[in-house]
């Protein structure tokens, strides 16, 4: 890439009684960042019952419906629902505020209420983009979301050639509109995704992904479909800030407390020899524009001793996803019980199953 796409990027307005967006120097049209374009996908997802299908139709319907208010009623709508389920949600409430309190120990508690509250207000606003990502108009949220590199993509592209890219990501920002927005731009990625259990919302999902362009890889068939999906010079996104049970597990710490780990990012890096890239969609101050950001390339631990080395490119990989979130902590979502599984030994992090394990040794 040379200087020449930043000046020649074009100049973005925020909407109408929106502050306007300060767009750094280095914001790039998406055309000039060298990414693979995007090809006809292959629908997936599990065969559906007559109830599941009638239930997706109806969700469908009712998304389409609700996605013709106007956005100044259905921003407002999606951060007063996040208001709501910050005041009457005390279960997650309470895991967010347990792991803020592990990741900001020097913080008292009204300051760390403050930040689960704004996660909570960015949820929101999540959801109302979510409702027109999955109804009419979805197209219009591409225009809201524009390329930040800060280093040479191209060069990056080429030293991956014929190996791929892993995107390293998390559930940070908006981070159903990540993928989407990256493929409505026209460039090709895949997702790893976990069947729900729901089939109908999972249909839903699919339906929405896979709209804007994203080729969905099912879990259970991952490793063979990500590596067919590396050898083809495709993106292929997974999110890296979830808690996996003991037997996947690697314990690296997350905001200097073990956290396990899934070993699968490190063990397909090595294996394919990709690139890991990390890429995070940042949202703007005036709450309804974004920014993908991609970081540089994390190099890999290659000592010889594979398992010691999968430990520590793990790390690595936690600890790009933590130096995002102290950056942003309001934009991470904190609800989710990232310590649940333990190191043999230790005790439970969060107070239930904690009362549940005294339970237990009466």
């Amino acid at each position: 890439m040379t200087s020449a796409h930043a000046t020649d990027a074009p100049q973005r307005q925020a909407p109408a009684g929106h502050a306007a967006v300060a767009y750094p120097r280095d914001w790039r049209p998406s055309e000039s960042i060298g990414l693979p374009r995007a090809r006809l996908i292959q629908p997936s997802g599990p065969k559906l019952g007559w109830m599941s299908r009638v239930s997706f139709w109806l969700l469908v319907a009712a998304l389409h419906a609700i996605s013709l208010l106007p956005d100044f009623v259905l921003y407002p709508l999606g951060m007063l629902g996040g208001l709501a389920a910050f005041h009457l949600d005390k279960r997650h409430v309470r895991i967010g505020l347990k792991n803020l309190e592990i990741a900001y120990p020097q913080k008292n508690s009204p300051e760390r209420r403050q930040i689960l509250r704004e996660s909570y207000l960015n949820l929101g606003r999540s959801t109302a983009e979510y409702i027109r990502l999955a109804g009419f108009f979805h197209r219009r949220l591409a225009r809201r979301v524009r390329y930040a590199p800060r280093f040479d993509v191209d060069k990056v592209l080429q030293l991956y050639h014929g190996h791929g890219i892993l995107v390293l990501t998390a559930h940070f920002g908006n981070f159903e509109l990540l993928p989407s927005a990256h493929a409505m731009h026209g460039f090709q990625i895949s997702l790893v995704h976990r069947t729900q259990r729901l089939l109908a919302a999972d249909k839903l999902m699919t339906f929405v992904r896979e709209r804007a362009g994203v080729q969905i890889i099912r879990k259970y068939a991952a490793a063979r479909a990500v590596v067919r999906a590396l050898k083809d010079g495709d993106l292929v996104g997974i999110p890296f800030d979830q808690n996996v049970k003991r037997r996947e597990a690697v314990f690296v710490p997350f905001f200097d407390m073990p956290a396990a780990t899934s070993s699968g990012l490190a063990r397909l890096a090595q294996m394919s020899d990709a690139g890991v890239l990390p890429v995070f969609l940042v949202r703007e101050p005036d709450g309804r524009h974004h920014r993908i950001e991609i970081h540089e390339p994390i190099m890999l631990q290659r000592s010889g001793d594979v398992e010691a080395d999968v430990v520590e490119n793990t790390r690595r990989f936690v600890k790009a996803v933590e130096d995002m979130v102290r950056r942003y902590p309001e934009q991470f979502l904190w609800t989710h019980r990232r310590y649940r599984t333990r190191p043999p030994g230790e005790n439970p992090v969060y107070e239930w199953e904690l009362q549940k394990s005294r339970r237990r040794k009466r």
